[in-house]
């Protein structure tokens, strides 16, 4: 049973699943437009400094305190909504990230039938939570018996692979160069995964300063291929 849960687990972390994060470079592209971001090992810089700061605090440390708290403590999760989202200083970034969650419950719940996710989506709808695409992940990935390492390193690949083939549209990036990326970064979100563990709730949406300061700035800027 465990490789059909990982297989269902894969479908939705692949990159092709249609959520629109394709349409988010969460910053990227300011560096790219820049021209900070000019070459492959410019990305893969980023792409590191990314995975160190606003995966860790946000989405990593995210699933990790929404598997703390499931199934005993729901309404933590709500809380935890709330702190994420309100942490998020760009605006394009905010609502980037609502329309994926959005995009992302449905499309699961079209899949798979799982009563905390509508209890979730309901309270998205009534406005009572904002939606995260993470906290999304992690009561999928509960349901299904992953463990929260298996499920933190299940979403960093899913956001490390969907922002490189973004990169290949973007810079532009080769084929080839952005799987070297990818498989380069696979021990550090391993040990990521473990690092984690140690951090508590007072960590949640601390974010590194030029990453933050480049996804506000993407708000003005005149030509772009990406919403954020």
């Amino acid at each position: 049973m465990k490789l059909l849960q990982y297989l269902e687990v894969i479908q939705v972390c692949d990159s092709t699943f249609p959520i629109g994060t394709f349409n988010h470079s969460y910053g990227m592209e300011t560096y790219l437009r820049e021209d900070t971001i000019n070459d492959s090992k410019a990305f893969a810089q980023w792409l590191k400094a990314y995975l160190d700061t606003q995966f860790r605090y946000g989405e990593g440390l995210l699933i990790k305190l929404c598997y703390e708290n499931l199934p005993q403590n729901v309404d933590e999760l709500w809380t935890y909504d709330k702190i994420i989202t309100h942490s998020t200083q760009a605006l394009e970034t905010r609502k980037g990230t609502k329309m994926v969650a959005k995009q992302m419950i449905q499309l699961i719940q079209s899949l798979y039938s799982i009563e905390l996710l509508d209890y979730y989506e309901k309270r998205i709808n009534e406005g009572l939570s904002h939606g995260h695409p993470a906290i999304i992940f992690a009561i999928f990935t509960k349901e299904l018996g992953l463990s929260v390492s298996e499920s933190i390193c299940f979403y960093g690949y899913s956001i490390l692979s969907t922002m490189i083939q973004n990169a290949v549209r973007a810079i532009p990036l080769g084929q080839k160069d952005g799987q070297l990326i990818l498989s380069q970064l696979f021990p550090e979100l391993v040990d990521l995964s473990e690092s984690i563990n140690d951090l508590d709730r007072s960590y949640l949406g601390a974010m590194m300063p030029g990453i933050e300061l480049a996804q506000i700035r993407h708000e003005t800027q005149m030509f772009r291929l990406f919403m954020s």
